[in-house]
């Protein structure tokens, strides 16, 4: 991840905290962003997936037509692939892209369909070897909170413009080398852990105090027991 990447996804990052931040304590508005971000990689993991299997016959995924016959065939086979290899499915309507797109739009209303959805990835993993790894998986994203907004239309304001920030960012799924949620992550637990208490704060260690620190019991040994 080169620099001007890093500093693009943090000020991304900082564009959602400011939506939040005086609605919310710190530690409340790192988990809606870390929930939101863990939807958008899944989301966009799924997509390259499905594309990969469907590379042969020259379309998206996001081409399918769910109300048609083929289509949900088509989609049927996918999700079985998917729940196999990844542990969860989605389809093209439930694909974060699909919601912050719609979401962009003025009057469009978004908060039923993506709680609707976020519930869809956990169901879509039962009776499954990741049914354990899911359970529970969003249960931090309240989006009845009022803390988002004294009305419907104020929460889905505000997680509309959190989901089109957050779509600007390219996770590099392409990149081996990149590893842009681990380093979401890190960001907002580095950002925010003074503010939030034992949740973080306590088990955050800054990755240049990690790097020193491992330098430090590595010197000057070749090898390590």
């Amino acid at each position: 991840m080169t620099i001007n990447q890093k500093k693009k996804l943090e000020q991304q990052l900082w564009n959602i905290a400011n939506q939040l931040r005086g609605k919310m304590n710190a530690d409340e508005f790192r988990d809606y962003c870390l929930g939101f971000i863990f939807y958008k990689y899944l989301s966009d993991t799924l997509h390259q997936y499905a594309n990969t299997i469907l590379s042969e016959d020259g379309i998206d995924f996001t081409d399918i037509d769910e109300t048609s016959k083929d289509g949900q065939d088509m989609l049927a086979a996918i999700s079985d692939e998917s729940v196999a290899q990844l542990g969860y499915f989605l389809k093209p309507s439930e694909l974060f892209s699909s919601l912050a797109k719609r979401g962009a739009e003025p009057e469009q209303f978004i908060l039923d369909d993506l709680t609707r959805v976020l519930n869809s990835i956990e169901r879509s993993t039962m009776g499954t070897e990741s049914e354990d790894d899911f359970d529970h998986l969003f249960e931090d994203l309240d989006l009845t909170s009022t803390k988002l907004g004294s009305s419907e239309k104020d929460k889905n304001t505000l997680i509309a413009k959190i989901l089109v920030h957050l779509e600007a960012i390219d996770f590099g799924l392409h990149d081996s080398e990149s590893d842009i949620l681990g380093d979401a992550y890190e960001y907002l637990i580095g950002q925010f852990a003074s503010g939030a208490g034992k949740k973080a704060g306590e088990f955050y260690t800054p990755q240049a105090v990690s790097t020193l620190i491992a330098q430090l019991v590595t010197n000057g040994k070749s090898r390590i027991k």
